[in-house]
Formats: structure tokens, sequence, C-alpha cells
């Protein structure tokens, strides 16, 4: 006698939004870093755009559906191609970027949308020595930032002072992702070594490492729980496959499963209060949705949402931002190759037009639980919650002061001869210590091939 299997979220389905709910004429980037180039918070929709001679993201209030002029002002600061954006989920008017310029920038958006290009940012951390490839807020603490770069580092910033609290350099080749858990107390990444590794984002200590999936293609990871791990990857034969991790032991999966043999990388997206992961494929039309769980097997199929359009990348929409009314439990904005953003929501068929408690639990709020200082100091929160009964309700916040921004590299020329002879020895000192220190890697590099 086969047992049907008890889930509220077995017969969710997704249905794409009207073409006047959409958003149109965006000049999305070409540029082939695996990251989503679409973001989106409770007020507006960020796309990275295609930009001659630097690099640019479109920035649209979320009600100003429909077409965009091609002429709609940018931000419009770096020097590179811009590689990845994320808003501040504690300040819904501050998006973070990276990009091919070395450099990571947070900007403040005015309420109504840019009314003119913006080129001057509120705060530049620099620190990277090459082009940066992604960029994460922390879940918990407010203006703690982190950035991996193609220089094998991963900084944590304090947004507030513009300074590096962390430098992880724990990593011998390219970073694919990093992840929080659900606290902010422990971060994950993929790299292109095939390892996984836990780490210490306050010392940049690695708690635990492990082999990751066996292929030569990127991989992704992500927490889903406080013990947790889920991984999208390739076999040796380059099928796409998921893993599902214990954090405590990194040996070998609970459990991994080949998916299809598609070329895209698969990107995860974990909805905690559901416990539903979506894949979505670069590349792909289809989003396919599980459901994860405690015990064996730790995850189950749902279904997948199909579409013959290909998707350049999603943006994940906070849970307080969702239509409880139709019992909405997630909504993506999928960017087109063309231009084209469309909301995608992911709802649970139900009769009743109440509120349904079951399937909206508390969600993160808008408020974090700790001050970057707190944070670096040692001390973990779990993230603030609140219900969504009554509708979200934006709390009032006070405006970012941004700290003094350091000269740049024009403004620090040096002037006279003093100057210039001051800054003439400290080159040559510069240029003898880093000879030391290469003279020291040599004969380190020679005393591991003799081993």
């Amino acid at each position: 006698m086969s047992v049907v299997r008890t889930s509220k979220f077995r017969h969710v389905f997704a249905g794409p939004a009207k073409q006047e709910s959409c958003y149109d004429g965006l000049r999305v980037t070409k540029n082939a870093n695996d990251s989503q180039f679409c973001a989106v918070n409770t007020k507006f929709l960020a796309v990275v755009c295609e930009a001659g001679g630097g690099g640019a993201f479109a920035v649209i209030p979320l009600t100003k559906t429909g077409r965009t002029d091609v002429n709609a002002p940018r931000v419009t600061g770096h020097k590179g191609p811009v590689m990845d954006i994320a808003w501040n989920p504690f300040d819904e008017n501050m998006i973070a970027s990276c990009a091919d310029d070395c450099m990571v920038k947070c900007w403040i958006i005015p309420d109504g949308g840019l009314v003119g290009n913006m080129t001057e940012s509120a705060v530049d951390l620099s620190g990277h020595q090459r082009r940066i490839g992604s960029i994460l807020w922390h879940p918990t603490a407010s203006n703690v930032l982190a950035s991996a770069g193609f220089d094998y580092v991963v900084f944590l910033w304090n947004v507030g002072t513009g300074e590096a609290i962390t430098r992880v350099e724990c990593h011998t080749d390219t970073i694919y992702n990093i992840t929080f858990n659900f606290d902010g107390s422990l971060l994950a990444t993929s790299s292109k070594d095939k390892k996984l590794r836990i780490i210490n984002p306050r010392d940049g200590s690695v708690v635990h490492e492990g082999q990751g999936h066996a292929g030569t293609k990127a991989c992704r990871v992500m927490f889903t729980g406080k013990n947790r791990l889920f991984t999208t990857g390739f076999s040796k034969m380059s099928e796409r496959q998921y893993a599902i991790w214990d954090a405590e032991d990194l040996t070998k999966p609970l459990k991994m499963e080949m998916i299809d043999t598609a070329s895209g990388v698969l990107f995860p997206f974990f909805d905690s209060n559901t416990n539903m992961v979506y894949l979505a494929g670069k590349g792909d039309g289809n989003i396919r949705y599980y459901e994860l769980v405690e015990d064996r097997p730790y995850c189950f199929y749902l279904d997948e949402y199909k579409s013959s359009a290909p998707q350049r990348g999603l943006g994940m929409l906070p849970k307080r931002a969702v239509d409880v009314t139709h019992c909405e439990v997630m909504r993506y904005y999928k960017l087109h190759q063309k231009g084209l953003v469309e909301p995608i929501g992911f709802k649970v068929p139900r009769k009743s037009e109440l509120f349904q408690e079951d399937l909206f639990p508390p969600c993160m709020g808008d408020q974090p639980s700790l001050t970057a200082e707190e944070w670096i100091s040692g001390t973990n929160k779990d993230p603030i919650s609140i219900s969504l009964k009554d509708g979200f309700v934006a709390t009032e916040k006070a405006a970012f002061v941004a700290p003094e921004k350091k000269a740049s590299e024009e403004e620090s020329v040096p002037k006279g001869e003093k100057e210039l002879l001051k800054a003439y020895h400290d080159m040559k000192a510069e240029i003898k210590r880093l000879e030391e220190k290469l003279a020291t890697a040599n004969i380190r590099i020679r005393q591991l091939e003799q081993q």
C-alpha cells in the first residue's frame, strides 16, 4: 500500500505576472560572471546593465512597471564592469556593488528612485588586488558586508567605518560563492579547488573542510539550517547534481542526487520559513523546487516551473514583501536575456482568504539584531522576526552617515621636492620588503617541491 507524504507545499504552483506588471527595455550586461545581475527588495529592483567604458546598473522603483526609458538614469561610478549587486537587508535604500575595478562600493538610493546618473558612492571599500566576483550582506549585524575576489581572498567589511574587519586567505583557487549561516557566526565557501570550507568570519580560521562535487565546473553552496549545507555542482561526467551535507562533518554528503545533463550552473535559493529550496540554472527556462526535511531522505522533489524563455538571473524578493492574501510563499524576478524582468509568484492553493498562520510563520524583519561592533566583539544573535498577519510596515531608521573617504591616488600625488623625496624613500623601503617576502616564498616553494 502506497503512503502519500503529508506536506503543506506538495501543491505549490508558479505563475508569471502579466505583461503590464513586468519591467522591459533594460540593456542587460553581457558579462559572463556567475552571478544573478539582478537584486530586489521591498522598494527597488536593480539590474546590471551593459555600459561602455565602465560599469553601471539600473535602479527602478517596484511600482514603476512597464518599459524603461533608454536614457533612464543609472548608477555609473565603477571604472570596470559590475560583477554583482546586493541590497542591504536592514536599509532599503542602500545597495552594494562590486566590479572589475577591484572596488566594492555602497550607494544610497533616494526614495523616489534616481533622478540623474549617480557617480558618487557613499562608501568605497578597497583592498582586493583583482576583480571581485561576489558580495553578501551579514544576516543579523548591521553594515557588515563580505566580498570574495579573484585574488582568492574574502574580506569582511564594516561599512559604517569603511574599514576591513577580517581578511580570509585560506583559499588556493577561485572562490565561486560565499554564504552565511542563520545567525552569521559561520561563513561557507565553494571553490575551484573542489573544496567546501566552513570558516570563522571573525578571525578567518577554517572550522571544517571537505571535498565537494567532483566536476570541474562551478559549484554553489548555501546554509539551509544551523547544521546543514546544500550544494549544487557537477559530477566527473558533467552531470548536474545537488548534495546535502552535515556542516559538522564534510567528509561525505548525507545525500547526493543527479538532476540532468545540462551545462548551465545551478543556483540554489533557500526559504527558511518553508524549508523549500529553489534551483534555477543559468540559461535554463525552468525553476525546480524541493522541500527539505531533517531526516532521511532529507529532500523531496515537489515540482518545477517551466518556461521556454531562458533566464539570465533571478532576484529573490524578501519574504516580508510577499502577497500573503493570495498565499504567495515566494516571488522571484526573472531576468531575461533580452532585457525583460518578469515577476514569478509561487503560491499554495487555498480557498480561504484569511491569513494562513501555518504558511507564514514569523519571518526575518528589517531590523538588525546586532551592531557591527557587537558582532566583531563575538556576540551572536538570531535574526529579529516579524509577523506578516497585518502586513509589513517598514520601521523608521536614522539616515546612514557615510564615513570620510580616503584621498584617492590622484589627490595624494606628492607635491614639492620634500614630498617627492619622502615618497621615493618610502617606495624603496616597500620594494625591499616585497623582495624579502618573495625570497621567503621561493624558499618555501623549494621546500614543498622536495617533499
